[in-house]
């Protein structure tokens, strides 16, 4: 008898296979045997963790990209000088490493099947974006209320180069952006790095 834990991490396994093989091969051109070979399981196997096919494809879709979305911000710079690389590294690597995963997103939540549960997710995304800007507010020195509006900038035009790299559109949108965060970080960043508040009193 497994254990509650062990359910759970055996569940959170077989979403990232079924996720991986569909992303591979495509929605409509994989089917329950495809993952249950995928997963090294019968096909009755998979019933035992979701109740259908559609919400296999609904909790592993919004499971992996919560772990892209991590493994995105993992990335994210430490300190102001480290933006710049930021902005022109993580592009590349993200179309690499997860634009195939990113496609089959796109897939899922614009199915008209599915659209619902694809609004309901990118209400999360925002939060956690904004989250993540909070993050980055004491390292980069700029408010997050800012720090969040450029982070979608960022995720939506990397996103687009995944999907379709379309390398114009993705320099002309960071090239906008790296000169945003230069004026921002040179605007807000003396109040928050290097005691640029006790500087300003001395200078006072």
């Amino acid at each position: 008898m497994r254990t509650e834990q062990q359910h759970i991490e055996k569940k959170q396994e077989i979403m990232e296979k079924c996720f991986e093989c569909y992303a591979e091969n495509g929605l409509t051109g994989t089917g329950i045997k495809a993952l249950a070979k995928a997963c090294n399981c019968t096909t009755g196997n998979l019933y035992v963790y979701f109740k259908n096919l559609d919400e296999l494809i609904l909790e592993s879709t919004a499971y992996c990209m919560a772990k892209v979305e991590d493994d995105f911000m993992k990335k994210a710079p430490k300190d102001p000088k480290d933006v710049m690389r930021f902005i022109e590294e993580v592009p590349y690597w993200t179309a690499k490493k997860h634009g195939k995963k990113y496609r089959l997103m796109y897939q899922i939540y614009t199915h008209p099947k599915y659209i619902e549960h694809g609004k309901k997710f990118f209400e999360g995304v925002n939060e956690r974006y904004t989250e993540y800007a909070k993050q980055l507010e004491p390292k980069i020195g700029i408010p997050y209320t800012i720090t969040t509006p450029l982070i979608f900038i960022f995720v939506r035009a990397s996103v687009h180069y995944a999907m379709f790299e379309d390398e114009y559109y993705l320099k002309s949108q960071m090239e906008v952006l790296k000169q945003g965060v230069t004026l921002f970080a040179a605007k807000y960043a003396p109040q928050y790095l290097n005691g640029g508040i006790a500087n300003e009193k001395k200078d006072s």
